[in-house]
């Protein structure tokens, strides 16, 4: 049967009928501050107020290195968006003592930095989904135990209703597991220097970045 036009222009001309768009318009991105990553996170940088998931073997090989660039911006007395105050950074359950020197000298704003350490991993994910949704807060890291499809759910809808920054820190054994985040990334490094999988990212594609920074 011939499709009746007229009723179909009808219909789309109801304001109650969303209608896609070829290109979906995407968010402006926090540069990471390196430019090889930036050139494939959609927006040209990390995605702002969503859940960003890294996956690592095991800590401390570059995980924090990657972030420290936007962090330090979102820390700063001139602050991402003008004439506001900048934002609090939270670290939630990190399974080491920040060191305040090495901060510093990548220059965080060490008057805004908090570390919660929750008893458990429930008050672990409710504690940064209060920060996250506080308002306050410009970044919150966090490095549960566990993070199940629902709670990063929770996670992506605190951080959009508190315009902040989630980073979930995971093992690589989570690859394959649900996730609501917008960017998952695995990490690993040899003596080659570090390298990144994106293998998850809201608006872009998947792909391999070699030797993003050495040491």
């Amino acid at each position: 049967m011939p499709r009746d036009s007229s009723s179909l222009e009808q219909l789309l001309e109801n304001p109650h009928v969303w209608r896609g768009r070829a290109h979906a318009q995407t968010e402006a991105g926090l540069s990471s501050g390196y430019e090889k990553l930036d050139r494939h996170l959609p927006g040209g940088g990390w995605p702002q107020h969503s859940l960003t998931e890294i996956l690592t073997e095991q800590y401390g090989i570059g995980e924090l290195k990657l972030l420290m660039p936007a962090l330090s911006r979102l820390s700063a007395d001139d602050p991402v968006v003008p004439y506001t105050e900048p934002g609090w950074i939270a670290w939630v359950a990190p399974p080491f003592q920040p060191y305040p020197p090495a901060l510093d000298a990548w220059g965080i704003n060490l008057s805004r930095l908090l570390i919660v350490r929750p008893k458990d991993d429930s008050e672990i994910l409710w504690s940064a989904e209060q920060a996250l949704a506080s308002g306050t807060c410009a970044a919150v890291l966090l490095w549960p135990e566990t993070l199940n499809d629902q709670d990063s759910r929770r996670l992506q809808l605190a951080a959009e209703k508190g315009r902040s920054w989630a980073i979930a820190f995971r093992p690589a054994t989570a690859r394959h597991e649900p996730s609501a985040a917008a960017l998952r990334i695995e990490m690993q490094a040899d003596q080659a220097g570090t390298h990144i999988h994106v293998f998850k990212s809201r608006g872009g594609r998947p792909v391999r970045l070699h030797s993003i920074f050495s040491g």
